[in-house]
């Protein structure tokens, strides 16, 4: 489908969109989530000009039809199933990225990756508030992008990994110039970081990595080749992913009495498993037992 020019007035949405038609026969689930949440944001923003209404209109005629057209794809039509392949989706670029970064491999592949990581993240305000290792991976996310960007448009190189002179400006809550951790908010980059072949060769001047990285399409496209997750030491500074408190052992949730569940505490449980298969998808075996025991304990106290 074809879809009109974005006027100036809904620039906010200009890079939801862009992702958008990046996947619209990469991955379908994040095309439509994308552009749902474009709309989301360009009904707040539109001052109903002909411009904005035309393609407002476009976007909601595109949805409908995606509805219809995959009613069976429970990651468009059920909002837990969405959350969670968007959660891993992101999650996924944000690893390639971090680990290519660490690495040194550095060109516009790994700023397309961070970048797409910080726009997914925000794409899942769709769903409520983000948890704190989202929150984390977005801001560190959307903060490399514009550094190795810039870094890379003015010959420089960038420095690999975290940053130990940012890291406690970062702690405090303060980000590096240009770069904003509003919802709808791009990065500092005047153009969106391309994948195309030119683009994966950009490299600083410092001598070039001895083995090439996968492209993002080839992580994308191809689960066996997603780094494996950074080990204690090499989690970003100031930015460690969210670690839930221990967990009791399952044995002791077993109640003494029947317990009343709710249907809200119901859909709750159904959204901790939903996680839980979906992180074995990823062989992220620890997540899936946290989200496990959270809905054990749920079903069998009635608390979480």
């Amino acid at each position: 489908m074809e879809f009109p020019p974005c006027p100036n007035s809904l620039k906010s949405i200009q890079h939801f969109l862009k992702l958008a038609q990046e996947h619209d026969s990469r991955d379908i689930v994040i095309a439509y989530w994308a552009r749902l949440y474009a709309l989301q944001i360009g009904l707040k923003a539109s001052s109903q000009s002909a411009e904005e209404t035309q393609l407002l209109l476009a976007i909601m005629d595109w949805l409908e039809q995606m509805k219809k057209t995959h009613a069976d794809n429970e990651a468009i039509t059920n909002d837990i199933a969405a959350q969670a392949h968007i959660e891993n989706y992101a999650l996924k670029l944000f690893l390639y990225a971090d680990k290519q970064d660490r690495e040194e491999n550095f060109g516009k592949n790994v700023v397309k990756a961070y970048y797409s990581s910080g726009v997914l993240y925000d794409i899942l305000l769709t769903f409520g508030e983000l948890s704190e290792e989202a929150l984390h991976n977005r801001k560190y996310a959307k903060y490399k992008a514009a550094y190795i960007h810039n870094c890379l448009k003015n010959g420089e190189t960038p420095i690999p990994g975290p940053f130990p002179d940012d890291e406690s400006a970062e702690l405090n809550g303060e980000s590096p110039a240009g770069v904003k951790d509003d919802a709808g908010t791009n990065v500092t980059a005047p153009e969106e970081p391309s994948t195309d072949s030119q683009s994966d060769n950009v490299e600083p001047s410092s001598p070039a990595p001895q083995t090439t990285p996968p492209t993002v399409e080839e992580v994308l496209n191809n689960p066996n080749k997603l780094p494996s997750p950074p080990v204690e030491e090499e989690k970003p500074g100031g930015f460690e992913p969210y670690v839930p408190p221990a967990q009791p052992n399952a044995a002791i949730f077993q109640p003494a009495v029947p317990v009343h569940i709710t249907p809200d505490q119901m859909i709750t449980a159904q959204k901790y498993c939903k996680y839980a298969g979906s992180a074995l998808n990823y062989d992220d075996v620890k997540t899936a037992i946290e989200n496990l025991q959270k809905a054990l304990k749920l079903l069998t106290t009635g608390a979480e």
